[in-house]
């Protein structure tokens, strides 16, 4: 199963250890699963340390650098490839990590972002990092 960890997830993860998402991300390194992480993500998530955590970006990008070397790193599509399940998700700043997922084949996206979970879209899932520690 190829899962896709959202911009808040690696933030969760590398800022609290043990946490669920921390584990989540763990489990999702681990068989039967592959874990990708888009670009897009990546750049978001020192956008937000920067501006929110700024005393513990050396943390978050420590992980993030560690992120890497388990996780496939996908590029992002221009605004061009927009997918039609792009309109299902209301913070237009989440539709590249969608079109990201789906050009990867991704099974799922593990994300706690609201606007994610509480989309319709249906392919790939969305499941919380709780939901996927259940699987």
């Amino acid at each position: 199963m190829k899962v896709l960890i959202d911009t808040n997830i690696l933030i969760s993860a590398a800022l609290f250890k043990g946490s669920v998402p921390a584990r989540a991300f763990i489990k999702a390194t681990s068989e039967p699963y592959t874990v990708v992480i888009c670009d897009y993500s990546l750049d978001e998530a020192l956008r937000v340390s920067n501006k929110k955590f700024k005393d513990k970006v050396p943390a978050i990008q420590e992980f993030l650098y560690s992120a890497l070397l388990v996780a496939d790193l996908i590029k992002t599509s221009p605004d061009d490839e927009a997918a039609d399940e792009e309109s299902l998700i209301r913070d237009i700043k989440d539709r590249p990590i969608l079109r990201a997922a789906l050009k990867a084949g991704v099974h799922a996206i593990i994300s706690g972002d609201k606007d994610f979970i509480e989309s319709t879209i249906k392919n790939p899932k969305i499941i919380t990092a709780a939901e996927f520690l259940k699987l």
